[in-house]
């Protein structure tokens, strides 16, 4: 578990404190001061620190300040019995995690910690991936230019020469925007900003042909250049070829989803691979999941990976629709064999032949549409409505619920047989709470979705947000 750090005044409350987190099973930490909390920062990487703003002396707004100056990778939750509009803003201004307000309770104190550590997590996770990107930018030579305020390049060097195709001989006096072709003009506009407004301009992104190569994904930053005693001011380009990571994380991206499912966390890609086992056989499927958790989404990707792939996958929602609609709907009928049949029609079964049919919600079917379906899955056949012809068809059986189909059985409700012939593959989805790790890949697909269908440019969420969806 975490390392925790209380800081209060009042040994009441400290102890109280120390008490509740304890039971959690963390190793807890207690100060009744500035000092003492400065002497166990000193010893023990803390992972959170909770602390009152009133501790007599210094405050614990000065500990959190004092905690941010050093770079401690802890994070800091205040508590105040005298709230006041100024000691919250600068809490929130210096980084708190959360703000208390006294009296606080043993539920509260557990489940910010809780959210705390899941924060704390989620950064670490974060941090990690940008030292990989790093160590990868880090791989690959940059390009450097600079200029002066006149925009005339004064510096080339050779992984720029390389880069942008030039000879050494091609660089001169020229402007930058004379010496490299109007497709590079994102990276001449930077240089301009930056130099107009002496401020840096950081991981600038750039799609773009160079000398007649493929499209290559260039990221570049531009940071001011003070005056020298024989020069004036200037600007620095620094440009990195990203082309190969860019490959590399949509590989990675690839790997986090399964076609059209999306999801790193354990519970997913334990069910990717078990639809992929199923590729190659005509098992019957039984999907259970609550609303939203994506039985469909399954569903097609066990037809789409299978050797049905390019037949039809038809779709019933058998909770939507009436005893008599649905039969007609998954059988057919023939003309006349009830009011308002006024022509023939083939059902769902039929339209499937060479494919698969998803039976949604099946758990609401009659006893009588149980027992017609239980013949279909049995011998392949079934007649329409109002027609003795037997007909044949080619069809996987996928099923979806989200009801308990063997508390239906003991109820009388659903028949025993037809579970068994329903339930071969069973395949539990787990809701989002259950693969809160899932969360920020969606974020991230949803935002370039969104981006795409209403015209944004959104690149994705702060911390905080993330942090109120993951909780």
């Amino acid at each position: 578990m975490a390392r925790l750090l209380i800081v209060e005044d009042e040994a009441v409350l400290r102890l109280t404190f120390e008490q509740f987190l304890t039971e959690e099973g963390h190793d807890v930490y207690t100060a009744a001061n500035f000092v003492e909390a400065l002497d166990c920062l000193d010893e023990t990487a803390v992972d959170v620190v909770i602390s009152d703003i009133i501790l007599g002396g210094k405050t614990g707004v000065d500990l959190l300040r004092t905690v941010q100056e050093r770079g401690l990778a802890c994070l800091v939750v205040m508590i105040t019995g005298d709230p006041s509009v100024e000691t919250a803003s600068e809490a929130v201004r210096l980084g708190a995690f959360e703000y208390l307000i006294k009296p606080v309770t043993e539920d509260e104190i557990k489940r910010i910690v809780r959210l705390a550590l899941d924060r704390k997590q989620l950064s670490t996770e974060l941090e990690e991936y940008r030292s990989e990107l790093d160590a990868i930018f880090n791989s690959v030579d940059a390009g450097i230019i600079t200029v002066d305020e006149d925009l005339r390049v004064r510096r080339v060097n050779g992984a720029a020469r390389r880069m942008f195709g030039m000879s050494p001989e091609s660089i001169g006096e020229d402007r930058f925007d004379r010496l490299f072709p109007e497709t590079l003009k994102p990276l001449c506009v930077a240089l301009e900003r930056t130099l107009e407004t002496r401020e840096r301009e950081v991981d600038l992104r750039l799609e773009v042909a160079l000398s007649g190569d493929r499209n290559r994904v260039l990221v570049y930053s531009t940071t001011p250049l003070p005056a020298s005693d024989d020069s004036r001011d200037g600007a620095l380009l620094i440009v990195r070829d990203i082309t190969r990571l860019t490959l590399l994380e949509r590989e990675l991206q690839g790997k986090n989803r399964y076609r059209n499912i999306i999801g790193k966390s354990v519970a997913m890609r334990e069910l990717f691979e078990l639809i992929e086992d199923l590729a190659d056989t005509d098992a019957t499927a039984l999907i259970y999941g609550e609303s939203g958790t994506g039985k469909e989404l399954v569903a097609q990707a066990i037809h789409d990976s299978s050797a049905r792939a390019d037949g039809p996958f038809i779709r019933v929602n058998c909770a939507a629709l009436s005893e008599d609609i649905l039969e007609s709907e998954l059988f057919g009928h023939v003309k006349g064999a009830f009011t308002g049949a006024i022509k023939d029609r083939i059902g769902r079964f039929e339209s499937a032949d060479g494919g698969s049919i998803l039976l949604d919600e099946l758990g609401d079917i009659s006893p009588r549409l149980q027992l017609r379906l239980l013949r279909v899955l049995q011998e392949g056949e079934f007649e329409r409505v109002g027609e003795s012809k037997t007909i044949r068809s080619d069809v996987r059986v996928i099923a979806s619920t989200n009801q308990d189909l063997p508390a239906k059985i003991r109820n009388g409700e659903f028949r025993q047989d037809l579970y068994y012939r329903l339930n071969v593959v069973q395949m539990e989805l787990p809701p989002l709470r259950r693969r809160k790790e899932d969360i920020p890949l969606l974020v991230e697909h949803f935002c370039k979705r969104f981006n795409t269908t209403m015209k944004k440019e959104i690149t994705g969420l702060s911390p905080e947000a993330l942090a109120l969806l993951m909780n």
